[in-house]
């Protein structure tokens, strides 16, 4: 039913709550596990005039490539007990849901398991929603997580 599973990762341990339900997915049916990450460009104007300077964002560039990989493959090597296939996918966008889209559909994803912070009304307006934007142009299955974000706690 499931043969291939994305599970979109942004390096918080919010998106990684995604995980336990997509392992059991892929260990009942046999599934390919895609750990998924996007990286967004960062831009920098270093002067008023808008100059820019090119040697220090490509570094500062594969830094947070390096960064991410680092990141999918200590993923990847928590999974490694598990009797799945585990595949890491990262690349480098400026839109994050449209990059999930497209590339779920290029590699023939069955279904996407990604968290979400449950966000609704104006804070979803103003931060936006990967997951919603990913829930509502998907055509394949989405499984949204409800990720707890940690609360403070107060010491008397």
């Amino acid at each position: 039913m499931f043969k291939r599973i994305m599970v979109p990762l942004d390096g918080s341990a919010l998106a990684e709550a995604a995980l336990p339900a997509a392992v059991m997915l892929a260990e009942q049916f046999n599934s390919e596990l895609i750990l998924f990450r996007v990286v967004t460009p960062q831009h920098f104007i270093t002067h008023i005039d808008g100059s820019v300077y090119a040697e220090l964002l490509v570094e500062l560039r594969q830094q947070n490539s390096d960064a991410a990989y680092q990141y999918l493959m200590g993923v990847k090597e928590t999974l490694a007990d598990k009797d799945i296939a585990v595949r890491t996918v990262l690349l480098e966008d400026e839109q994050v849901a449209e990059a999930i889209l497209e590339n779920a559909a290029k590699m023939d994803v069955d279904t996407i398991v990604m968290s979400t912070h449950g966000r609704g009304g104006i804070s979803r307006w103003v931060y936006g929603s990967v997951a919603d934007k990913v829930l509502r142009q998907a055509d394949m299955p989405v499984l949204l997580i409800r990720a707890a974000e940690e609360k403070e706690v107060e010491e008397d």
